[in-house]
């Protein structure tokens, strides 16, 4: 199993929630310093889960177990989180996605600057 090992507190809640998947390879990477957020922020990941769990199923069912799990950190410190979650048999030949750079502000802050 692959993970980062310079967990902050949400990071490590993270982790060790989701292993109630039992997954066979998990990845949290913390990217809020990509985004408009202060210095050791942890409002921003993203989450690379292969589980057996997740054989047959789509998506969003996938997503649904996900934010199950995470329910507090996403009523409360988790902004954003960007999931990729794969059935081991899907998992052998998928790339995962890089994630796009943080465009600043939100599309209302843009259009009262214009």
């Amino acid at each position: 199993m692959s993970q980062q090992r310079t967990e902050g507190p949400v990071q490590s809640a993270i982790i060790e929630k989701l292993q109630a998947l039992a997954p066979s390879h998990l990845e949290v990477a913390n990217e809020s310093h990509g985004h408009n957020v202060p210095a050791g922020s942890e409002s921003h990941f993203k989450v690379v889960l292969v589980s057996e769990a997740f054989s047959g199923l789509r998506q969003v069912p996938r997503h649904q177990k996900i934010y199950g799990l995470l329910a507090e950190e996403m009523a409360g410190p988790v902004h954003a989180l960007a999931l990729h979650t794969f059935s081991p048999e899907e998992w052998s030949s998928q790339a995962v996605p890089e994630s796009p750079n943080c465009l600043g502000g939100s599309l209302h802050d843009k259009k009262s600057e214009g």
